[in-house]
């Protein structure tokens, strides 16, 4: 299951109807998805009283409840949580960024919200969680120079989502009828456009997939390693028989030490030959 969850320190950025709008996409692409308001006005419960239909669950959630909420999805079989956290300093925002795969940090091509955008980012990268920024609500028409500007601005703090999020009509009229803009207009540019977020968000969740849990995977993968066969062991000679050994030593000649104590013996000392002749006399 992944979990996105659209956070900003500053409201107004439309991180509600981003969150609803990418939400029925991702729906229409086949995914599982639960809607999580955690900002007390809960503008998403409001949105699902427009909605006919049940095809997408939306609920509030209190902070202290959103992990035990997450697990409960995860093992229903939901593939994809998308939560709309309130646009200040909190519990709520903190359980949201903790539950998360991936935080979006939306904000417009102003100062105000590139200012607002840095301190977000600066508490999603202590929290050491994935995040990127997109630009919302950009003038349709043409890139302006702001707009450029404020692209500039995000990717120099990290990564920026594609594409430039235009304010077109479609959202507004999409909200008002309790629908997402690629339900409302299928064709048009703004469901081209929350299409393209859909696929860039997917991208940046995968990209994020934590090193050693692949690591863990290719392990398993692996057939375990044979064990080399053990050295066998010097076989010593059996030690010869008594019979062979004796047999060998008799064969051998004597040493030349033992010759010359055989020949000493054999014939006399010259002191014992003198001695003889000297008593004869």
């Amino acid at each position: 299951m992944r979990t996105i969850a659209f956070v900003t320190q500053k409201g107004g950025a439309g991180k509600s109807t981003l969150a609803f709008n990418l939400s029925v996409t991702a729906r229409l692409a086949g995914e599982r998805v639960v809607l999580l308001d955690l900002d007390p006005l809960q503008s998403l419960v409001k949105w699902a009283k427009l909605r006919k239909g049940e095809d997408l669950p939306v609920e509030f959630v209190p902070a202290q409840k959103l992990q035990k909420t997450l697990e409960t999805l995860e093992k229903k079989g939901v593939s994809l949580v998308v939560l709309d956290a309130p646009g200040h300093d909190g519990a709520a925002q903190d359980a949201a960024i903790a539950g998360a795969d991936l935080i979006v940090i939306p904000a417009r091509p102003n100062v105000f919200d590139l200012w607002a955008s840095e301190v977000t980012r600066a508490k999603v990268k202590a929290a050491n969680k994935e995040y990127a920024f997109l630009l919302n609500q950009c003038p349709p028409a043409q890139q302006s120079q702001r707009v450029e500007l404020g692209a500039k601005a995000l990717q120099a703090m990290g990564g920026l989502l594609s594409p430039l999020v235009s304010a077109r009509v479609d959202f507004q009229e999409a909200a008002r009828q309790g629908l997402g803009v690629s339900e409302l207009h299928p064709s048009g540019e703004a469901a081209a456009e929350m299409h393209e977020l859909w696929a860039s968000a997917k991208r940046r969740i995968k990209k994020s997939a934590k090193p050693e849990a692949k690591s863990e995977k290719k392990a398993e993968s692996r057939p375990a390693a044979q064990s080399k066969p053990e050295a066998k062991p010097a076989v010593k000679a059996a030690p010869e028989a008594p019979a062979k050994v004796a047999a060998k030593t008799a064969a051998k000649p004597a040493k030349p030490i033992e010759k010359a104590e055989a020949k000493a013996q054999e014939k006399p000392s010259k002191a014992a030959v003198k001695l003889t002749v000297v008593k004869a006399a």
